[in-house]
């Protein structure tokens, strides 16, 4: 996988997490957006893709998705969020989906991007609605991936053990020290203090509701759902039922995988949101908005 400067940061199956995480650090860069150090990915050049992670992820989750929108044309952009991967991690910070949407803004400013593609996932979902809300104008195009829409109903359902053997559909498809490195990262410096902050301060109310729900219908802008079919806990039955509904899609495009199909259907992921954004010729029908 070459970096930013061509350098290969492929990790093997024996790569120990150390030599995974420098290969990770080498292969983005540091900024400041809204008081905050933060870390960021990209790849390619092009129109702009932001993709936004949720718990459990940071802009590493991204890595093989990055590589398959460059090969599309795209620049594809992953930073971390506050409190996680690595970010700074303030012990006094607005952590919510309202906090963490405002610094989201901050960043995409600081990076120079003006209208981009938006790529969402777990509760980067919450959070990339506050950013569409806050910059309609500036949205080519969302794509939501096993994320949560109605909120109100929402609980948590990821602790470590999870990820590791439920979460990832091929196993596979990452090496062990992928994994710790997964975790590493959600640790960090304050032993995982901000990624329970995070936890602790979702908005599960119904104003936030039809806020988010606003940012998916009716917009100006193209939606599509893609879900890993398998996800055991944001399912496709009723989590990705309830996004296609809020977005009047026709249906959820469905690819192989478990919670993070970023991992194992990197290619197929990439793809979709390209023939999205470049309307290219899919080999099988994206869904369509409904007239109704």
């Amino acid at each position: 996988m070459p970096g930013l400067h061509g350098t290969a940061v492929t990790a093997t199956r024996s790569s120990a997490p150390a030599e995974v995480l420098a290969a990770h650090r080498g292969a983005g860069r540091f900024f400041h957006a809204a008081g905050v150090r933060s870390f960021v990915r990209e790849r390619g050049t092009g129109p702009a893709v932001v993709c936004i992670h949720g718990m459990i992820g940071s802009s590493f989750l991204y890595r093989k998705v990055l590589d398959e929108l460059a090969g599309h044309g795209l620049r594809g952009v992953a930073f971390d969020l506050p409190g996680l991967g690595l970010a700074d991690r303030p012990a006094r910070y607005d952590y919510s989906w309202t906090g963490l949407g405002r610094f989201c803004a901050a960043a995409v400013d600081e990076l120079g991007i003006d209208r981009f593609h938006l790529v969402v996932h777990d509760i980067g979902g919450p959070v990339g609605f506050e950013l569409a809300t806050a910059m309609p104008h500036r949205i080519l195009s969302l794509t939501m991936l096993n994320t949560t829409v109605d909120v109100t109903e929402f609980s948590s359902p990821w602790s470590t053990r999870p990820f590791r053997f439920r979460g990832i559909g091929d196993p596979s498809s990452v090496s062990t020290a992928e994994l710790d490195t997964y975790l590493a990262l959600m640790k960090g410096p304050d032993r995982g203090r901000a990624f329970l902050q995070i936890m602790r301060s979702t908005e599960r109310t119904p104003a936030k509701q039809a806020r988010y729900r606003a940012a998916v219908g009716n917009v100006p802008y193209p939606v599509q759902a893609i879900w890993g079919v398998d996800d055991p806990a944001m399912t496709l039955a009723v989590y990705g039922e309830k996004a296609r509904a809020a977005a009047g899609l026709a249906e959820v495009v469905t690819v192989a995988g478990k919670h993070f199909p970023q991992e194992d259907q990197a290619p197929a992921i990439a793809y979709k949101i390209a023939a999205q954004a470049l309307r290219l010729a899919p080999p099988h029908p994206l869904p369509r908005r409904s007239s109704s």
